[in-house]
This record gives C-alpha cells, sequence and structure tokens, in this order.
C-alpha cells in the first residue's frame, strides 16, 4: 500500500517542470537528468547525481531533498530516505499540491519504522488540512495506532472520536485499538458497545464472546453474562472447556442448576475428573434430579474417596439404605458421623439390634445429644419389642 502510495508521489514529481521557473536552471537540468535515469531504473545513478549537487538556494535544496528521499525509499536506504524528506518537509519551502502527500510520505516512513513520537506531530498537522482526494479518516486512524503503540489511551480515544466521525464501515483493527484503549481506561460500558460491533466482524471469534462476558461481569451484569456465553454456544462458536466451566458455573449463579450439570457433561474430562464430576453431582442435586446426581456423586467417590461421604447421604435421603451402607463403609474419617448415618440406615432397614450399636458408637466416639437421643429412642424400642414378643 505504502510502496503503491510512494510510487504514485514520485510519478507526481515528473511534473516538476510546472515549478521549474521557481528552481534555478542549474537545478532543474539536473533535476530532468535524475528523473530521466530513475525512470530508466537506473536508481543508483540518479541519487549520485543528485548526490553530487552543490545548491545554495533553499528552494532547490529542499525540492532536491524530496526527490531524493523518494530515490533511497526506492533503494531501500529509508535512514536517508527520512533523512531527506525532513529536509523538505521542514523547511516549510515547498507549498506545491505535491507538499501534503510528501509530509505523508514522510509520516508513514516514520510509523513503519516505529518512530511513532516523531510521525505524530506530522499526521496532526496533515489533519488540519486534507486535500480532496485523500482520507482524512486515515489520517486519524494513524494517529490513533500512534498513541495506541505509544500505550497513551485517552488520546488513542479521542483520535478513534475523530476518526468515527467520518462513518467509515466497522474494521476489524480500528475497532480493536479501541477497545484495547476502553479496556486499559477501564471504560466497561463503552466497551461492551465496541465488543458487540466486533462480534457482529467476527461472529466465530470465541475471544470477542469471551471478553463480552467478562465484561458483563464486571458490570454487575451476570444475565447479560451467561447471555452472551449461551449465546456463543447455541451459534456453535468453539467454545474451550475453560469457557464451559464458566458457562456452567455462570448457569449455577443463575439458579439454572440443571443446565449448569448439562454443560459441565460436555467437558470432555468430565469422567476422569473428581472435582468435575462432583461440580456436576451437585449441581443435579441443586436441580433435584436426584438419580443424575448419585450417578455423578458414585462415579466421583470412585475417583476420590473423600465423595463417597455425599453419595452416602443422598442415598439415605432417596431411601437406598442398603446402597448407603455399602459407600459409608468406604469413607474415610468422620467415624461418629458414619456412625450416625448409619443408625438412621439400619433403623430405617427395621434392623433395631445394628441401629442402637452404632448410635452407642457414635456416642462414644463423639458425645452429642443427636446420638443420646437415638440411644434412648431405640433403647425404648428394644424393650417395647421384647415385651410385645414375651
Amino acid at each position: 500500500m505504502m510502496k503503491k502510495f510512494l510510487l504514485g508521489a514520485l510519478l507526481s514529481l515528473s511534473a516538476f517542470a510546472s515549478v521549474a521557473n521557481e528552481l534555478s536552471q542549474y537545478a532543474a537540468t539536473r533535476v530532468q537528468r535524475a528523473h530521466n535515469l530513475a525512470q530508466e531504473e537506473k536508481l543508483k545513478e540518479a541519487i549520485s547525481t543528485l548526490e553530487a549537487l552543490e545548491l545554495s538556494r533553499g528552494y532547490d535544496q529542499a525540492f532536491v531533498a524530496r526527490m531524493l528521499g523518494i530515490f533511497y525509499w526506492q533503494n531501500e536506504q529509508v535512514t536517508l530516505a527520512i533523512k531527506q524528506l525532513e529536509v523538505a518537509v521542514n523547511s516549510g519551502l515547498l507549498d506545491d499540491e505535491q507538499a501534503w502527500q510528501t509530509r505523508k510520505m514522510l509520516a508513514d516512513m516514520l510509523i513503519n519504522e516505529q518512530q511513532f513520537s516523531k510521525a505524530l506531530p506530522h499526521y496532526y498537522d496533515l489533519s488540519k488540512s486534507v486535500p480532496e482526494k485523500q482520507t482524512a479518516h486515515d489520517i486519524w486512524l494513524r494517529i490513533a495506532q500512534s498513541h495506541y503503540q505509544l500505550s497513551q489511551w485517552s488520546k488513542v480515544l479521542a483520535a478513534m472520536g475523530r476518526y468515527e466521525q467520518f462513518g467509515q464501515p466497522d474494521e476489524l483493527a480500528p475497532l480493536s485499538i479501541k477497545l484495547s484503549a476502553e479496556l486499559e481506561l477501564k471504560k466497561w460500558q463503552p466497551a461492551i458497545g465496541t465488543i458487540k460491533r466486533l462480534i457482529t466482524i467476527e461472529s466465530e471469534r470465541v475471544e470477542w464472546w469471551r471478553q463480552l462476558a467478562a465484561l458483563y461481569l464486571r458490570v454487575n451484569d451476570d444475565k447479560r453474562a451467561l447471555d452472551s456465553m449461551a449465546l456463543a454456544k447455541l451459534k456453535g462458536v468453539a467454545l474451550s472447556q475453560e469457557d464451559l466451566k464458566l458457562l456452567a458455573q455462570m448457569y449455577g449463579r443463575r439458579g439454572i442448576p440443571e443446565r449448569a450439570a448439562m454443560v459441565l457433561g460436555e467437558l470432555k474430562d468430565i469422567d476422569s475428573d473428581s472435582k468435575l464430576k462432583a461440580q456436576q453431582a451437585t449441581y443435579w442435586q441443586m436441580a433435584k434430579e436426584w438419580d443424575e446426581s448419585i450417578a455423578s456423586w458414585r462415579l466421583a467417590a470412585k475417583l476420590d474417596r473423600q465423595y463417597y461421604w455425599n453419595l452416602s447421604q443422598l442415598l439415605v435421603q432417596e431411601g437406598h439404605y442398603q446402597d448407603a451402607l455399602v459407600a459409608l463403609d468406604k469413607v474415610s474419617g468422620r467415624k461418629a458421623d458414619v456412625a450416625l448415618v448409619k443408625t438412621r440406615a439400619y433403623y430405617k432397614l427395621k434392623r433395631i439390634e445394628d441401629a442402637l450399636a452404632n448410635a452407642k458408637r457414635a456416642n462414644e466416639i463423639e458425645p452429642s445429644a443427636q446420638a443420646q437421643s437415638w440411644v434412648k429412642y431405640l433403647t425404648q424400642l428394644r424393650k417395647a419389642k421384647a415385651t410385645q414378643s414375651s
């Protein structure tokens, strides 16, 4: 793009005859010769011709510096090209129709060479008076890009404000620059609007959806955060495993545990990760999907013994007392708690002696009102049954 522009500028210099009356005869003759050599692709000879000139007039020096700058650039001598173009532009003597283009050429070279601080004054100068055939929005975009490279975020947004006044169609690069500045300045609400525009351009890009959800969370809008990730999933955006975990958490926080459990079920490692499986079991339990929860707790417990406790609790709740006793035998520690739960399970199975034995064991390990209540009740029940039997 830049090369095409510079070549256009070079060709425009062929019209130097229009300013020949301003060049001295000495300079005009040699400039014509250098131009002819360049046209014949004898670039080094053209450069040598101009380098050999001894000029005293300011305008001659500025004009030749501009031409040399272009030739140096074409010859891939960028540092020399910049130096000569700076001489031409800073002289203030080139006020012909190519003066604006020459300054832009210099600014573009500086930005290409990562010299953003030096490029900016030229771009700001260019923005003040843009010729009809040139694009003012492009100048403001270059200004925004330069401030972005210098981490001058407020100035990035100011430049982007000017750029957007020209009503250009949304494009990825300008919007990305704007978004970066908004995020750096913690302007969350405007950033949400910018992200939505980026999603319109690149709806398949998961980073935009992920960032949109994160921004909604920043402004405490959990509902829209969830809606964003759910919509991304619905549209077939390739969500990562971490994205799915986040989506499940958001469903859980929004009180939709069944959806949370289902999303976790899509994770590749759900059946080999005890914590994830336990989380899924918890969601199923919150959703009162008891069979699903029991199945998940059972697998979580096989992966990590600590979950046999959770499994046993739910089995007792749902009346699976024999299965609960099997699970309780695999619980590590919590001896008093285990004995109390066994007391209830045995009682429900009408095994009073086993229930009483566990109630006494619980009370011995860790005396409690609950254990003592069970001991008292079961002892009385046993006596009553004995009396009935006799």
